[in-house]
């Protein structure tokens, strides 16, 4: 497979970093309390995930770039974990956390066609 010009170009990068943008927006409610705690770590598994992909790409070689997408993944995980806490915990609403929700599940299925792909 041949590599794209830029990180910028991949949609997946794209939409991870889109719903990265919607979780600080969304964070910017939560109690002042949560700032070093939930707030951080939503944050920072948000980040986690353009991060890496930008990460892999910039590798030479595939097996590389697998494992950076591999944990994009698992951050995209820790990701839905903290939007099903902070809905539990009423920092986010339900229709809030059905919009994030989905775009998880979207995102979940490009990585593991794009894993699949590379």
């Amino acid at each position: 497979m041949g590599k794209v010009q830029s990180f910028k170009d991949l949609i997946i990068w794209q939409k991870s970093h889109q719903l990265t943008l919607n979780i600080y927006q969304l964070t910017k409610q939560f109690p002042k309390d949560e700032k070093f705690g939930i707030t951080s770590q939503i944050r920072r598994a948000s980040y986690s995930i353009p991060a890496n992909i930008v990460e892999g790409h910039s590798r030479s070689s595939n097996k590389e770039f697998k494992y950076f997408l591999s944990i994009a993944k698992g951050s995209l995980n820790e990701l839905e974990y903290f939007l099903i806490l902070s809905n539990d915990l009423e920092y986010i609403s339900e229709e809030e956390f059905k919009i994030l929700e989905t775009k998880v599940f979207e995102i979940s299925k490009m990585l593991y066609a794009f894993t699949n792909r590379i």
